[in-house]
């Protein structure tokens, strides 16, 4: 592919990327953390109101099942019990949850007439408190027909009768089967001198947030309106969705965000926790607090990550990358809520940062007796990234290259941007070779392989990894349907807007008001810093608030790396509204014209002159002195405030046979991640020597906070690379159900220190040049240390196509090899 200059013209770019800033691009300590830090934060668990009950669910044992009879009666008479709710109770008043899917795939709250997977809900109780809530639990019986489980994806293809999970969709458990073809494929395999092919598997896993999910929800009988505090976002862009669960008006739900703690996707968009509290509160007509336990959130809390097996090739030509094929089998769990978003979603950086002209994807989406998949931290985009990635390392082995000049030949050179791929996304900046340039000079890459050398004359085994990948950020909501059926595409929604009110007080002092929850990504922080710089504010003199669905303005809020870059947006909407009534005001004030004023400094200033007025002055006067300006100027209202609604700064609609998918996830960073591994290959432990990780989000707003992303972010590559599983066995049980068994990284098998560096190349759409940075760490990762690994071991002849590369199945490769040797 090549430049696109033309889509330079579509930019609604207003504030440029510039030389000096006053406040973006400072380690600005963030704004959360006082009242985080002192425990004075509220999170769900922190809301108590009168009259407060809990609840506790019962959960399927079984993987696969009909529900014959369940018995509550004994449950019932237990002393401080108010309600036991079955699903077929719950269903009479309470309607499926929210499914992205086309056609829908139906999920209850509660289960009905069949369980699909093990730790469904089966029954709620609602006590006095939450340990009569789970004696309860324990009273209940209930009578099931087993069915047969479906656990390896591959069986579900081909599944029948009573292993069917949805026999309304069709006679087997394939979601959906697809072909996609971009670019001339058919030639540049044809004609390839070269084609590596990998087969390789990425296992599931989970965010596991230090907070599970949860909602506490109360229902007023004299106006029928739920009020609902919930760790969720998206609350104010698809909250209603629960109010048409709860089967009342959207205005009849009141959705009033708390702080997350911890969500990296997980908490997108929870619907079956708030539903399950507000259905049961409305049921006993008291509050109900209903707060997830470990093991329900690791067995049924919608979160899985993405689970595939792909047989993947490349297509080489004169030593340049030109095809990239591959067939995926992908395990989507029992249900289906965000439809196929996450090969969507890695659609939009497929070919990675090299000039790979074609692309097929050839995809089956199967249903399982599994949890089902939701969001975490790629979104699917991570595991295209390791796949690539293992390809690319290949193809430098195959060739006899170094796997750094064999990259850097092959990428998007810098004055290629606007750089369209195969499936029709757009890369909209970039120097891939700066990055992997500033990471080599970090890691020092020729000293590391000098080391290395030496090393392993004395019989040790060190890797050096390396993993060029893509961060996309700022999702158009195309994603989530267009690989849906042409003629059925669902609800074909195509904005995810992002928006803010702001205001300043009669004394100065700004206040904005966000449609976002705080999920750990430092919303506060970067409205201040952004705000104070176009308002040449201090960011002491700036507060922030969270709206909740009555009095929220359209906010899809954080996900898909966007949140940063589409506040910025807001803020430049309202700034500029806001900057005007204080030009005009002080216009007023003295006596000049508008057009020779000017902000700087927290004053608005006559040009050339020493004639000024501060902020807090036009603030004053705006607020009670309007009759002391024109009557005429009927355009001039009392007080400074303004609310703006940001859209999409660039996108454009998939076409019709979906030949090109369009721009929809144009906004791309780019990172570069080099570990150094040691593995004992007696016990197959992996360590780390050394991690430089170099990242490319645009104009940085704060570079601490940024760090703190791709460090955190490398952390959870680390677990999903070497240590965590969501393991079912051959009955569908999850044998990984809680921290005992689901291992994640502490800080003795992590990199002792994650060196990020930064490279800028702002993009031309987005105001400011920011672009996103939230997911990257563990976008690169997984495949980093995939390489790592793999160069340990290459005297060995360990290929790592598998994740997670654990000390036990790390040891068992290279016993196999020991034996065959």
């Amino acid at each position: 592919m090549a430049k696109e200059t033309h889509f330079l013209e579509m930019s609604r770019q207003e504030e440029r990327p510039r030389d000096k800033y006053s406040w973006i691009g400072k380690s600005m300590k963030r704004v959360e953390d006082p009242r985080l830090l002192t425990g004075k934060g509220k999170y769900v668990d922190d809301i108590e109101l009168p009259r407060m009950v809990h609840a506790a669910v019962m959960r399927s044992p079984h993987a696969h099942a009909r529900i014959v009879s369940i018995d509550a009666s004994k449950a019932r008479k237990l002393p401080g019990v108010l309600l036991v709710m079955t699903g077929a109770e719950a269903a009479e008043v309470t309607g499926p949850t929210a499914s992205f899917a086309s056609p829908p795939v139906t999920q209850w709250a509660i289960a009905t007439d069949r369980v699909r997977h093990v730790g469904e809900p089966v029954a709620a109780v609602v006590a006095e408190n939450r340990y009569i809530a789970e004696d309860a639990i324990d009273l209940i019986e209930v009578t099931y027909e087993e069915l047969p489980p479906v656990v390896d994806p591959r069986d579900a293809i081909n599944s029948t009768g009573d292993a069917v999970l949805h026999p309304e969709r069709g006679k087997n458990n394939v979601a959906m089967h697809r072909v996609l073809k971009f670019g001339p494929l058919d030639s540049d395999f044809s004609e390839a001198d070269c084609i590596i092919k990998r087969n390789l598997r990425w296992n599931r896993v989970a965010a596991m947030p230090m907070e599970t999910a949860g909602a506490v929800a109360s229902y007023d009988e004299g106006t029928g309106k739920f009020t609902i505090y919930a760790n969720t976002s998206m609350y104010n862009y698809v909250g209603w969705l629960i109010a048409v669960s709860l089967k009342v008006p959207a205005s009849h739900v009141n959705i009033i965000p708390t702080l997350a703690g911890g969500s990296f996707g997980s908490k997108l968009f929870l619907h079956k926790v708030p539903t399950i509290a507000a259905t049961l509160a409305r049921a006993v007509g008291r509050p109900v607090k209903f707060i997830e336990d470990r093991m329900d959130n690791i067995m049924s809390s919608d979160n899985h990550g993405s689970d595939r097996m792909y047989e993947a090739e490349l297509a080489l030509k004169n030593g340049m990358m030109t095809g990239l094929r591959f067939k995926v089998i992908e395990d989507y769990g029992a249900y289906l809520q965000y439809g196929y978003g996450t090969h969507g979603n890695a659609l939009s950086q497929v070919t990675g940062p090299y000039k790979i002209r074609s692309v097929e994807m050839d995809l089956t989406a199967v249903f399982t007796n599994k949890g089902q998949q939701g969001a975490y931290r790629g979104f699917g985009s991570e595991v295209a990234n390791f796949v690539l990635e293992r390809l690319v390392d290949a193809a430098a082995s195959e060739l006899g290259e170094d796997p750094i000049s064999f990259r850097q030949r092959n990428m998007i050179e810098p004055d290629q941007f606007p750089y369209k791929i195969p499936t029709g996304n757009v890369y909209d900046s970039g120097d891939y070779q700066a990055v992997l340039m500033q990471a080599k000079s970090m890691l020092d890459y020729d000293g590391w392989r000098k080391r290395q050398s030496e090393l392993r004359k004395q019989g040790r085994y060190i890797g050096i990894g390396i993993a060029t990948c893509q961060e996309r950020s700022v999702f158009s909501s195309t994603e989530f349907w267009f690989l849906n059926p042409n003629d059925s595409p669902g609800f074909a929604l195509t904005s995810s807007p992002e928006g803010i009110q702001v205001k300043i007080d009669p004394t100065g002092k700004a206040f904005a008001t966000i449609n976002a929850p705080f999920w750990g990504n430092s919303p506060e922080t970067m409205v201040v810093q952004i705000l104070a710089e176009h308002l040449t504010m201090n960011p002491e003199d700036i507060s922030v608030g969270y709206a909740d669905t009555d009095a929220g303005l359209n906010g899809t809020g954080p996900g898909g790396s966007r949140y940063t870059v589409m506040i910025a947006g807001a803020i430049t909407g309202a700034a500029k509204k806001i900057k005007a009534k204080l030009m005009k005001v002080a216009s007023y004030m003295l006596e000049a014209d508008v057009g020779d004023l000017e902000l700087v400094d927290g004053h608005v200033s006559v040009k050339g002159t020493n004639q000024k007025k501060s902020i807090p002055e036009i603030a004053l006067h705006a607020h009670y002195f309007r009759l002391s300006m024109p009557l005429e100027d009927r355009e001039l209202t009392s007080g400074i405030d303004a609310t703006h609604v940001y859209d999409h700064p660039f996108t454009t609609m998939p076409n019709a046979d979906r030949t090109d998918l369009g721009a929809f996830y144009p906004i791309m960073g780019h990172m570069c991640h080099m570990p150094v591994v040691e593995v004992d290959i007696k016990t197959g432990r992996i360590s780390f020597l050394d991690y430089v990780a170099v990242h490319d989000a645009g104009t940085v707003v704060n570079p601490m906070t940024l760090k703190g992303h791709i460090r955190g972010g490398t952390v959870a590559g680390v677990g999903t690379a070497i240590y965590e599983h969501l393991h079912y066995d051959e009955a569908g049980q999850l044998t990984t159900a809680s921290f005992a068994d689901y291992l994640i990284p502490t800080a003795f098998e992590v990199p002792s220190d994650v060196r990020a560096g930064h490279v800028e190349t702002p993009s031309p759409f987005t105001e400011f040049g920011i672009k996103g940075g939230g997911e990257g760490g563990r976008m690169g990762a997984p495949a980093a240390i995939a390489s790592a690994v793999e160069d340990a071991l290459r005297p060995l002849g360990v290929k790592v196509d598998n994740l997670p590369i654990s000390p036990r199945s790390l040891r068992s490769k290279i016993r196999e090899i020991e034996q065959l040797n």
